[in-house]
């Protein structure tokens, strides 16, 4: 009887916590990247959009950088499964199984999933002083010059290492890959021409491109970008690397064990906050495409990831690199 008591009192604790969700308590989106990336800019910009939607709450971002995200993803894994922790992470969710040995939980059970956020095109850059002025071009100086070809990327596991992977696996030349810690030291050393190129995301490089400072190559999508500084980039395809295509996302997480009623009402204000007209319109101008499809909810959240484990997987092998 005892038992039965205790039981049915914490039952009781986790309904009047849901129903009275999230309260006066702060809710934290752990960004697993360093401040002022691109993943820290949809953090921030998806913080302020969840506030109404939440009632008001205080949504702050906390970044939780290293070994190819896992940290900061880890730090969620381990919150208190009470709605007040959350994680927004890229494609390195469908990465990290692969990636990080001895990863400390599982991508697929040990979080909930409350629905994907955006799409990011990549883009194929060049340092300014770079002889090569369209793809053609590029394509013919890479050729000529191999592995003399300094590609940079923001560290093991980021976006720009993974669409260099897929971009030298295309052409079947192996360049000289340079990490940085962070996309901001390897776009720093593009501008200085310490590196020749850098694949990544829209969020970095759409600025870069509209000033005129780099060179830009083509644009990593099926389709071509409507975005005024992007929208006369050809796609890789189209330049004659069939089926290339590399689509940074974002997803929202919290911990497993979180009550389905809060799962509820966070999706439920994630939906409204890619509703947000401030928000949409920031994603627009970084140029990434606001999720309004079925990925929004967390089912399809959820297969979603698994699909993408099973696709960059035998990449990631294949390459036989490790975050850790």
């Amino acid at each position: 009887m005892k038992r039965l008591l205790m039981l049915a009192a914490a039952v009781a604790a986790f309904t009047v916590q849901a129903q009275s969700f999230p309260g006066s308590k702060p809710i934290t989106i752990v960004v697993p990247f360093s401040a002022g990336g691109p993943t820290d800019r949809v953090a921030r910009d998806l913080a302020e959009a969840l506030r109404k939607p939440l009632g008001g709450a205080t949504v702050v971002v906390d970044n939780a950088a290293g070994a190819g995200g896992s940290i900061g993803a880890n730090k969620v894994a381990k919150a208190s499964p009470d709605g007040h922790t959350l994680l927004l992470h890229h494609i390195g969710m469908a990465t990290m199984p692969t990636l990080v040995r001895n990863l400390p939980f599982k991508v697929e059970t040990d979080f909930e999933y409350l629905g994907m956020v955006n799409d990011v095109p990549m883009t194929l850059i060049g340092k300014p002083g770079l002889p090569a002025n369209n793809y053609k071009e590029l394509a013919a100086w890479i050729n000529e010059n191999k592995n003399k070809v300094n590609l940079g990327n923001a560290g093991i596991g980021a976006a720009s290492h993974l669409c260099g992977l897929m971009f030298q696996n295309a052409l079947k030349i192996d360049m000289t890959t340079v990490p940085y810690k962070g996309t901001g030291p390897a776009m720093t050393d593009l501008l200085g021409g310490q590196i020749d190129l850098l694949c990544d995301q829209t969020t970095n490089t759409s600025g870069q491109i509209e000033a005129k400072k780099v060179k830009a190559y083509a644009v990593t999508t099926a389709k071509r970008l409507s975005t005024p500084a992007l929208k006369d980039l050809p796609t890789l395809q189209e330049s004659g690397l069939k089926g290339f295509e590399v689509t940074i996302w974002h997803g929202l997480y919290a911990p497993k064990g979180t009550p389905a009623d809060v799962v509820a009402k966070l999706n439920t204000a994630l939906k409204a906050a890619l509703k947000d007209a401030d928000f949409v319109k920031k994603q627009e101008g970084l140029g990434a495409v606001v999720v309004t499809d079925k990925r929004m909810e967390s089912a399809e959240h959820k297969k979603f990831v698994a699909d993408e484990i099973a696709k960059w997987s035998p990449v990631l092998k294949a390459a036989g690199v490790y975050a850790d």
